[in-house]
């Protein structure tokens, strides 16, 4: 009997709807050659959303969502709906809500270099070489989810003697969400090489010491087995750009993950590569690592490997589904070595015929399927 997976595709803005069209062609073939029925259902999240219902994360589609196997986001957000008038949407807040209304507190960013493109790096090939991390980001507490208020301060004065805006932003954590996120990176690392970097700044916070204890509890109690190691956040920016090959998994809260996640892919040479899942105790979400590229929205030259790479991890993580997700590795990396290149990660060496754009490059991968 063919087993049928229900998708929720969220395409987002700027080349979010092209990118994912190119994602929903490989689940296609893979569909067709491994008797697999993938059905669809398309709905809408950030400024694609506000600017049709008014807001970012419309109920209908977290309906949607709640109601599919997986979901298959492309990207959020532009110029179109910056504001700093806290009293308008953004679409980064269907993003975040969207997570937090599916329970999904872990995210998985895998950093890992195609042989093809090591010189699309900015980095020296020697420290490169090797590279293949994760980063295990804690997705539903610290910062971007505590209390925050903006008011006319009537009593501090500045040095002036001026009165003004005053503004705060709340680090909470609390035990569970980060016992939790623990056992995750734990897990992976025992898939993998065994090590775990705990990251936090726990010279400065409270919300860090308090991590760094639970990490080396859960740890102590339950995985003895796997190495573990604290870095300081401001430590490990630096140790990515000068050592990136000895991290494996790294695990850290959720502004450190967010910005050390982006650090770490660029040591690949392009953000337009890597994909990331977000897991937890709902229905996972997959999406590129990369922003919604206004700039290049529309031209049909964004490179769509990132979103096809989130399908790979969609079909291990979501539907059990390794040797497809090989597969799409493969294909991919087939296609990396063969030398074709978007706009993104080419090189003053790449031949004109061997760029391509969105559709031509996802029409490879199909092929190499």
């Amino acid at each position: 009997m063919t087993a049928t997976y229900k998708i929720c595709l969220l395409p987002g803005d700027g080349i979010g709807p092209e990118i994912i069209a190119e994602a929903v062609k490989v689940l296609d073939a893979l569909g067709a050659k491994y008797d697999v029925a993938f059905e669809y259902t398309e709905a809408l999240l950030g400024g694609a959303a506000i600017d049709a219902t008014g807001t970012a994360l419309p109920q209908e589609t977290l309906e949607a969502a709640n109601a599919s196997d997986a979901v298959l986001l492309a990207a959020v957000g532009g110029p179109k709906w910056d504001t700093t008038d806290p009293e308008k949407p953004r679409p980064e807040q269907g993003l975040l809500g969207i997570r937090k209304a599916l329970g999904l507190y872990t995210n998985l960013r895998p950093v890992k270099i195609f042989n093809a493109l090591a010189g699309a790096s900015t980095l020296k090939p020697e420290v490169i070489d090797g590279v293949d991390l994760v980063i295990v980001r804690e997705l539903t507490g610290g910062l971007y989810f505590g209390r925050r208020e903006r008011f006319y301060d009537e009593e501090g004065a500045g040095a002036n003697g001026a009165r003004g805006q005053r503004a705060y932003d709340t680090l909470e954590y609390r035990e569970y969400e980060i016992e939790r996120i623990a056992r995750q990176a734990f897990e992976a690392a025992r898939t993998r090489r065994g090590k775990v970097t705990s990251v936090d700044k726990a010279n400065v916070l409270e919300t860090s010491r308090l991590w760094r204890e639970i990490v080396h509890r859960v740890h102590d109690a339950d995985y003895p087995d796997v190495e573990l190691e604290d870095l300081l956040v401001d430590n490990t920016a630096m140790q990515l750009i000068n050592r990136p090959a000895d991290f494996d998994v790294v695990v850290t809260e959720n502004m450190f993950g967010d910005i050390l996640s982006d650090e770490a892919a660029q040591i690949t040479g392009s953000l337009g590569m890597l994909a990331s899942a977000s897991l937890g105790d709902g229905t996972a979400l997959y999406e590129p690592s990369h922003g919604s590229a206004p700039d290049i929205a529309g031209q049909g030259v964004a490179n769509p490997l990132a979103q096809i790479l989130s399908v790979e991890m969609m079909l291990r993580y979501s539907f059990g589904m390794n040797e497809a997700a090989d597969d799409v590795n493969r294909a991919v990396a087939a296609v990396l070595d063969e030398g074709w290149r978007t706009g993104d990660i080419k090189s003053p060496d790449t031949p004109d015929d061997h760029v391509v754009g969105t559709v031509k490059m996802g029409d490879l991968v199909v092929e190499r399927l």
